[in-house]
């Protein structure tokens, strides 16, 4: 069974019985990180869903060590890529594509995505997603930084063992969308994300909770702590 482990915000690490792979990176400067630094990170496979510097984070770095294949939209890639990074896979928007035991779908997410240079250069970076993997048998699905959509819908038909969901309002949706999300989707469980790091996005996970009431298994945990689905 792949272990869940939420490293803070929505850097998530799945570790499965032959391959780890993370997903948006953000280590340094993460008010949610206390102990986890960028070089603790050892991966096969390193997930970007959009260019803000909050999921971008320490990839690049991450990607330049470890020699793990990066994956993310196009556009993304390319930019990883040239910022020094040797094994790129792009993907884009409904493709998806097996990697010796992971597969990997991207689907929609209702966001933005570019990067912000130290110089004040604003970089797009193609379109935002979200992202279904499978290993050792069980569908997570990450959704990235996403406003609510109808067609979750569709994403619940892969038949989800675990969705991670923002809930921190103001750039994503906010519980009460995040529920919904859930009625859309009909994971087996659910696991709250993107609600603690900055004020702005500070949110009760235990309200989740009860607006999900039996729709789902709810799973709160705290940044650094991890579980088996």
């Amino acid at each position: 069974m792949p272990k869940i482990a939420w490293i803070g915000h929505s850097t998530i690490l799945i570790e499965g019985s032959k391959t780890k792979l993370i997903i948006d990176p953000f280590i340094t400067g993460n008010p949610d990180v206390k102990d986890t630094k960028p070089e603790d990170i050892n991966v096969n496979y390193i997930i970007v869903t959009h260019g803000h510097g909050d999921h971008l984070g320490d990839a690049i770095d991450i990607a330049k060590r470890t020699k793990a294949t990066l994956i993310a939209p196009y556009e993304l890639a390319m930019y990883c890529q040239s910022k020094g990074v040797e094994n790129v896979h792009p993907m884009h928007i409904g493709g998806s594509y097996k990697f010796d035991d992971l597969w990997v779908k991207l689907t929609i997410a209702h966001h933005g995505s570019a990067v912000i240079e130290d110089n004040g250069n604003i970089i797009y970076t193609g379109n935002p997603c979200g992202v279904v993997v499978e290993l050792d048998g069980k569908k997570i699905y990450h959704a990235g930084d996403t406003g609510l959509f109808l067609d979750m819908q569709l994403i619940g038909e892969l038949g989800l063992d675990l969705a991670l969901l923002p809930i921190g309002d103001n750039f994503t949706m906010g519980p009460e969308d995040a529920a919904k999300a859930v009625e859309f989707l009909k994971p087996k469980k659910v696991m709250p994300m993107h609600y603690l790091a900055w004020p702005l996005i500070k949110q009760d996970p235990n309200k989740f909770k009860e607006l999900v009431g039996s729709k789902a298994e709810v799973i709160i945990i705290n940044p650094g702590e991890s579980f088996e689905i």
